[in-house]
């Protein structure tokens, strides 16, 4: 299925599946050239997301996750999706400054 939408990402493209539970992503690089491979998760790979849009505030939030002990294996934006959701649950989305469409497991 993400040969489907090639077009919109042809940098790279990446996988999660687990039970009854897959995604998949195409990326245009944009952030975190290198190390912006999706899907993302949170450190104990509980939390996996894919994400097509641009989190404005991220490096804020990304300060203010880290002083909350979670720990950050990229300089995505992405990423501060999963530790925003593990520190604030589904109210994590009133912190985001964002053009977001995502996919979550």
């Amino acid at each position: 299925m993400t040969d489907f939408i090639k077009h919109r990402g042809p940098d790279d493209e990446g996988f999660f599946i687990d039970d009854n539970v897959g995604l998949g992503m195409r990326r245009l690089s944009i952030i975190d050239i290198e190390g912006g491979k999706q899907p993302i998760h949170n450190e104990d790979e509980s939390i996996w997301i894919v994400f097509n849009g641009e989190i404005y505030n991220f490096p804020e939030l990304k300060k203010e996750l880290i002083e909350r002990g979670h720990r950050f294996y990229t300089n995505t934006d992405t990423e501060v999706i999963v530790h925003a959701y593990e520190e604030y649950g589904e109210n994590f989305i009133n912190k985001l400054i964002c053009v977001c469409h995502m996919g979550q497991k």
